[in-house]
């Protein structure tokens, strides 16, 4: 697909407004993870996920009508959102899917997989270029994920690996999302508006998986359930996949990804607090790692820019 206008280089440094954003968009994802673990006895994952889809729409709707987005105007946007709900809707697929076969910690480490994924296309597509130094700082925050989460290897078989690779799926699929927010016509709408495309095409798709997989609410969620489902809905869908958007359409993609390094750590403490698991040493050495990684990520490169920086006006939106 054709990039409609220049992107910011990948040497341009994250402002701290952008990363304070990510930092919390992080720590909303981390706990988003024990949310989806704490509904499961009550509503299975797929059904889950087109529930949480079903009710953030109408959120998106409120938030952009107030502010005065204009979502059935003609803007030529159509095609990559459809595209890019299709990506959305088949990623959760995928991702849910995997986590039957494979277990929890190798699937968190599978799924981060999507930095690289966004790092070369951000290359090929966009025309972001990383230097020597942010690759390893990519590599580094990638080591201290695995670290942090660790991979058991007793008992893979066929099936874990069969997840493993369907969580890896979800991850390109999740990379290739980004891109298309970022390398099409869509970078042009608002962000409500572009996240509303994916929203309302994955519902029929989590949908039809739900019905595919025999899916079924046996029994009156608890309270505690339809509380974690509002927030997934209204907090986590609504409003931060919404900014995760605005900051894609005017940051650079590939330090953008680097920053979801964190979001398994902060599940890693959430689950301390909530799951009562255990923090160990390792897990702090981890933390090291993901930092010091994403320091070299977001550190400026004098051999980063695209050749097309150098002739094209860049503007943020």
């Amino acid at each position: 697909m054709p990039v409609p206008q220049a992107i910011p280089s990948a040497g341009r440094p994250l402002s701290a407004g952008a990363i304070a954003l990510m930092l919390m968009l992080c720590l909303t994802w981390g706990f988003n993870q024990i949310a989806v673990k704490l509904v499961l006895p009550d509503i299975p994952p797929m059904l889950q996920a087109m529930i949480r889809s079903t009710g953030a729409l109408p959120v998106l709707f409120i938030i952009g009508t107030l502010r005065g987005v204009k979502f059935f105007e003609r803007d030529g946007t159509w095609r990559a959102g459809l595209i890019a709900g299709l990506m959305f809707g088949i990623e959760f697929v995928l991702i849910f899917q995997g986590l039957r076969l494979t277990s929890a910690s190798r699937a968190v480490v599978f799924l981060y997989t999507a930095p690289f994924f966004v790092a070369l296309g951000s290359y090929q597509v966009l025309g972001e270029r990383l230097g020597a130094s942010q690759w390893l700082g990519l590599a580094i925050s990638f080591a201290g994920v695995a670290l942090a989460i660790g991979v058991p290897q007793p008992n893979v078989d066929s099936h874990v690996l069969l997840g493993d690779l369907l969580i890896v799926g979800g991850a390109g699929l999740w990379a290739a999302t980004t891109l298309v927010a970022k390398g099409t016509r869509l970078r042009f709408a608002a962000p409500e508006k572009a996240l509303g495309y994916q929203v309302a095409t994955s519902i029929p798709i989590l949908g039809l998986a739900a019905w595919l997989f025999g899916e079924s609410i046996t029994h009156t969620p608890a309270p505690l359930s339809l509380a974690l489902m509002a927030f997934q809905a209204i907090w986590v869908v609504g409003t931060t996949f919404t900014l995760w958007f605005a900051l894609v359409k005017a940051y650079s993609a590939s330090k953008l990804s680097a920053f979801t390094f964190i979001t398994p750590l902060f599940g890693v403490v959430g689950s301390y607090f909530i799951m009562h698991d255990t923090l160990s040493l390792t897990f702090g050495a981890a933390a090291v790692l993901v930092i010091a990684g994403l320091f070299l990520v977001n550190r400026p490169s004098q051999t980063a820019a695209a050749p097309r920086d150098a002739l094209l006006n860049v503007t943020k939106t």
